[in-house]
């Protein structure tokens, strides 16, 4: 392996070696373009057409061996990589010095003839090398590659050098956008932009982010949905509208949530919410076919079949399934808070009827849903902008579509009752009121738009990043992100030293705090003793974290997938979400207690316990979980 010391050696050489063609007068930055180039699939797919002819080829050096008067190079441009064969006979004793001192990472331009060595390998014979661009960074080792996750994110761009079968994804999530674009627009919808900076944060219950229209002297909002504007179109006579775009929501980060992420909304006048169904199974079918040629996609291990009719289900109905509970003979909200409280069921003391059905919906059904699944009937306290269900007012007009466990669609018959939907806004300020941070705010001009009159709407959101996720098989949604948000560290942090203090102290705890040890108060020690024998009963075991993801709903837990050198995974749940963020915790190694018996919260098995320090810090709880040495194997016993 190289050492830091050679590599900032090697990365001096690289510099000086720049200044060297710079004095020279070829500094390759002033080359503005290498036209007339030839694709390597085209060679390589057609390399009868090219045997023996010249060719133009321009792209990075992957990697250089040889010595004397023979070297040979490995180029990537977009489409493949090929061998060059440089001969000293080829060049001038010059050129052929100034080739082998070309680096790895090097963009150059090639001029040369297409042949085949001895060996079988499609190649081009190099008879003019052009440096295009000089790389003053070290490409990570052949070898080893890129394989540290964070790292690949933040550094998208090495990713795609190093791991370009991940372009694959990408080419896909391109056309899966295309193919959803098609299908609605065959379908006589009309494609539309609606403003991304709001003065009101509606549409959806989500908190926003916030910033300032410095000429206006007003706080404005990211949108968090598109909705009501798309409406307003309803209103003004477009029968069928839809936009995709970017949304914002100020909420956490988990392997199925970005703070900005890409959904499409769409509205039809004169239609409802089952037409809605049939539209999202036959967009996803449709879209499956078009993009991987079968309905069938493998999916965190299992077959997800897509070819409609999906499965429907009410929400009541699928927690009486799963759960065993009816939520049918829970008549009162002071009955359903006492269900959830016996059932372990995490509430808020607002929490309706309406709110206790939805939470049991979480923690107990959701986790059950692997094939395309609608769920229907939504409590409407969970649903202001649905439908009332005519046949019963309590539920809505309403669906989630699952699959694989998670969201990816919702959709309602769009409530038009501009009083009723007036009531059900003041409701929504009551709940932010009450503390509610995901509470819609009043929108009076989209009351008056529905007083004008809306028609029979049928409305539908799709979660596009996670339905690309379900189409390519990656598990996280940041595998279908370019460039997924992630906190600053380091040299950013610094270079964002000015950002707003509660930024950092919410989303950034990577960087080592500075402790003022006289500030620290802790808990006496304990007087009773225990015996060697009980505490020998205690199960200590180094695991190392796989996943961790926020619990929805926690305002405390996060969801830990562990190794714990069993060969199976370990979940555990623990409090900490107050003082680290999910995504820092992977790859961390920790401590944990791993016979304790399963303890269920939020509906999700907890089988163990993870260790941390606490103590009083300034006048407040400081907690600390306790992270090993990565040297140290997962299921190594503590002793």
């Amino acid at each position: 392996m190289t050492d830091l010391k050679d590599l900032n050696e090697m990365i001096r050489f690289r510099h000086e070696r720049l200044d060297e063609l710079i004095e020279r007068g070829e500094d390759p930055h002033k080359i503005t373009s290498f036209k007339n180039r030839n694709f390597i699939k085209d060679i390589r797919d057609n390399y009868s057409d090219y045997e023996e002819k010249s060719v133009r080829i321009a792209g990075r050096i992957m990697s250089k061996r040889g010595h004397g008067k023979i070297n040979f190079m490995n180029l990537i441009d977009s489409t493949g990589n090929i061998q060059l064969f440089n001969k000293f006979n080829n060049f001038s004793e010059e050129e052929y010095g100034e080739i082998k001192k070309l680096d790895i990472g090097d963009i150059v331009g090639v001029e040369g003839e297409v042949f085949t060595t001895e060996s079988g390998e499609i190649s081009v014979r190099s008879k003019k090398i052009t440096l295009l661009t000089k790389s003053l960074q070290i490409l990570p080792e052949k070898f080893h590659g890129l394989k540290d996750q964070d790292l690949r994110y933040r550094q998208r761009y090495t990713d795609l050098i190093m791991n370009p079968e991940i372009k694959d994804v990408f080419v896909k999530r391109s056309k899966i956008i295309s193919k959803v674009r098609e299908f609605l627009d065959s379908k006589g919808y009309l494609e539309v932009e609606t403003p991304i900076l709001n003065t009101i944060a509606g549409g959806a219950n989500a908190r926003p982010f916030i910033t300032h229209h410095n000429t206006l002297d007003i706080d404005m909002y990211l949108r968090i949905a598109n909705e009501l504007y798309l409406k307003r179109l309803i209103v003004g006579g477009f029968e069928k509208v839809y936009e995709m775009g970017r949304m914002f929501r100020n909420e956490g980060m988990d392997h199925t949530h970005n703070p900005e992420y890409t959904a499409i909304e769409l509205y039809a006048a004169y239609e409802d919410f089952e037409d809605m169904m049939e539209i999202t199974e036959n967009l996803v079918y449709y879209c499956a076919l078009e993009v991987n040629g079968s309905p069938k996609v493998n999916y965190a291990g299992c077959e997800i079949d897509f070819t409609p009719p999906w499965r429907r289900v009410s929400m009541v109905d699928a927690i009486k399934e799963y759960a065993g509970i009816d939520f049918e003979e829970i008549k009162t909200d002071e009955e359903a808070r006492e269900l959830a409280k016996e059932k372990n069921v995490e509430i808020q003391p607002y929490f309706t009827r309406g709110h206790v059905i939805s939470e049991f919906f979480e923690a107990f059904c959701e986790e059950h849903l692997i094939q395309p699944t609608f769920v229907t009937h939504h409590p409407v306290e969970i649903s202001p902008l649905a439908k009332k269900d005519p046949k019963d007012p309590r539920y809505t007009e309403r669906f989630e579509a699952f699959c694989s466990t998670k969201e990816i669609a919702n959709a309602f018959s769009e409530l038009n009752d501009a009083r009723d939907q007036k009531e059900r806004f003041l409701e929504q300020v009551k709940a932010k009121e009450m503390g509610d941070e995901e509470a819609q705010m009043m929108d009076y001009d989209f009351i008056n738009a529905l007083e004008i009159g809306l028609p029979p709407t049928g409305g539908l959101g799709i979660g596009i990043d996670r339905l690309i996720m379900l189409l390519t098989g990656q598990e996280s949604i940041r595998d279908v992100l370019l460039f997924p948000t992630m906190k600053p560290i380091g040299l950013e942090k610094a270079e964002n030293k000015d950002s707003s203090k509660e930024t950092y102290e919410t989303y950034d705890k990577l960087t080592t705090e500075e402790i003022d040890f006289s500030k620290v108060k802790v808990e006496p020690l304990f007087e009773d003793m225990v015996d060697f024998d009980t505490f020998s009963k205690s199960d200590f075991r180094v695991v190392k974290v796989k996943s961790c993801e926020e619990v929805p709903k926690s305002k405390k837990l996060l969801k830990f997938t562990l190794d714990d050198g069993s060969g199976k995974d370990r979940t555990i749940l623990s409090g900490i979400k107050n003082f680290y963020s999910a995504e820092e915790l992977v790859g961390k190694t920790l401590l944990a207690i791993v016979n304790l018996p399963p303890r269920k919260m939020m509906g999700v098995e907890s089988c163990g316990m993870l260790l941390s320090g606490i103590c009083e810090y300034d006048g407040e709880e400081k907690l600390q979980l306790i992270m090993l040495d990565d040297n140290i194997p997962a299921g190594a016993k503590l002793y």
